[in-house]
């Protein structure tokens, strides 16, 4: 940038700031974090200048200490004028804690209200809001720069329940909470907080998949979790007029949405679910170590089945004759493993994943994943990941240091010791994408998870047998190798359970009372957030 333009941005953001005013808004936040252009101007990383705008820190600041003052002036005294400040870059060549603090003592003096918790760039190799990140993770570098300054501080990332929020401001960490996608998740969090039913919330689960995944391919922003958020004028759940009786089978993620809609709206809804509990693929899920926020889901359609009036019958197995008298049948039966065939299928060294991830079976210490997509990463990371690390721990093993007291915040990660010796497996050619797993903004992160681990991958392979001797393969076209593996672990996919849907010989549904929504309408790579729009879709539709 010239210094002809620099100067014309700093006029920008005041005249934005006083249009914003004059609509009345009572203040702006400052983006200076996550990589964006100011976050540029302060880090070495990328500021090169030789200028008055770049060198020492007290030239790269320039830029946006001009702007908060041109946007102060242009404001008067009692506008508040948030900044977010990446109080640690995690990128080579980010600013240290003392440049940091030099920087956010300056906003101050310029005129900044309040300073918001700006972490990481969008570049860095280190995940910062992803669902494996423990809530609160960068709460520390909040309260260390709340010493540093006068004005309130704001502590973001990863913060996503009321107890979360109360704990980091009664403790003096923050001043202030910041959110985002918890608010996508529930626009009215704050309104249940304040009632005092915190269960009701349905609670982020940072998986990013409706949000950012969909933001960073230039497709309309929604949330897996809550699919009104981004079309909140056209999904729509009016009052009935006159009540049906309606059967769901399935308490998975589309079932649960079908149920709760339908009753919400008025209908009578009956749930029959095959297993012990609710929850489906989702408590599978769950139990991967990083995921533990599934739980939350799940804790929420406990309270909305409760709080709708849905009937639940659990271990419960339906017929024809069971669904004859209800006006709408919603079939949401879900998935079943895919069992690839080849000699040996049933070798007792074969385990399913529904046996690894229950917990069922004793997994050796030596396996082969066959499948690398989304539940073959969630296969591996429940064999050699821990359950709810520490903020410390999973600080250690991603090389962050809290202290800032090198560029950037970076430090050596620790090395991760596995549990297990694990091969993953696919037939498909090509590593290049194996082990990431679903997910624009956080597939890498899985695939790096992996990698830290030493999990070994293997592409284009064919699946000769299981024997004694473990896994035989053939790789590309000539090479065969047998895998001396305790377990053989099935990844391979999934198959819609349909048994319930009345057919004719071409595949139509017979029986205009049935609808078919999830796992059991397409099983594919497994997508909660599909099945759960669909089962929202349908119960406004019925």
């Amino acid at each position: 940038m010239s210094d002809a333009l620099i100067l014309e941005t700093i006029g920008d953001y005041a005249h934005t700031a006083r249009l914003a005013q004059l609509a009345g808004y009572d203040g702006i936040e400052i983006m200076g974090s996550e990589g964006y252009l100011l976050n540029q101007f302060i880090c070495p990383r990328v500021n090169q200048r030789q200028d008055r705008w770049g060198g020492p820190v007290e030239n790269r600041m320039r830029f946006p200490v001009e702007i908060v003052k041109a946007v102060r002036e242009a404001v008067g005294p009692n506008f508040i004028i948030c900044y977010r400040l990446s109080l640690i870059d995690l990128v080579p060549g980010g600013n240290t804690w003392d440049e940091i603090v030099t920087i956010a003592k300056a906003l101050e003096a310029a005129g900044v209200t309040i300073l918001n918790t700006g972490i990481g760039w969008h570049e860095a190799r280190v995940p910062t809001i992803a669902t494996q990140v423990p809530r609160a993770a960068f709460r520390s570098v909040t309260a260390r720069i709340g010493k540093e300054v006068g004005i309130p501080v704001m502590a973001s990332n990863r913060i996503n329940t009321p107890e979360v929020c109360e704990d980091i401001v009664a403790s003096g960490d923050a001043d202030l909470i910041s959110m985002a996608r918890p608010l996508l998740a529930d626009p009215d969090f704050v309104n249940k907080t304040a009632a005092g039913i915190p269960e009701a919330i349905n609670t982020c689960i940072g998986c990013n998949q409706g949000c950012l995944d969909l933001a960073f391919s230039n497709k309309r922003v929604t949330c897996l979790v809550n699919p009104r958020a981004g079309y909140e004028t056209e999904l729509v759940y009016p009052k009935v007029r006159k009540a049906k009786k309606i059967a769901v089978i399935g308490g998975g993620m589309a079932g649960l949405t079908a149920a709760t809609v339908a009753a919400g709206r008025g209908h009578d809804v009956t749930l029959f679910e095959a297993a012990a509990d609710i929850g489906g693929q989702f408590n599978m899920a769950a139990n991967v170590p990083g995921k533990e926020e599934f739980q939350e889901t799940i804790r929420f359609y406990r309270h909305e089945l409760v709080r709708t009036g849905v009937k639940v019958q659990l271990n419960a197995r339906v017929s024809h004759d069971t669904l004859a008298n209800f006006d709408e049948v919603v079939i949401a039966t879900g998935v079943k493993p895919r069992i690839p065939r080849f000699p040996g299928i049933d070798h007792p060294k074969v385990l399913s994943y529904p046996q690894v991830l229950r917990g069922e079976v004793e997994v050796g210490h030596s396996v082969a994943v066959i499948g690398s997509g989304g539940i073959g990463v969630d296969t591996c990371a429940y064999l050699l990941e821990e359950h709810n690390q520490s903020v410390e721990t999973w600080a250690s093993h991603w090389g962050i240091d809290f202290t800032v007291s090198e560029p950037g915040g970076l430090t050596a990660p620790e090395r991760r010791h596995a549990q297990r010796d694990i091969t993953l497996l696919q037939r498909k050619p090509g590593q290049k994408k194996m082990g990431a797993g679903p997910g624009k903004t956080t597939g890498w992160a899985h695939k790096a998870l992996l990698g830290q681990y030493g999990v070994k991958m293997l592409a284009e392979c064919e699946y000769l047998k299981v024997d004694d001797l473990g896994l035989h393969v053939r790789i590309g076209e000539n090479e065969t190798r047998i895998l001396d593996v305790d377990h053989v672990i099935l990844c391979a996919g999934q198959e819609s359970v349909t048994d319930l849907i009345p057919r004719d010989k071409d595949g139509k549904i017979t029986d205009k009372r049935y609808h078919v929504i999830g796992g059991a309408k397409f099983a594919g790579e497994l997508d909660a957030r599909r099945a759960i729009r669909e089962g929202a879709e349908l119960a406004a539709s019925l």
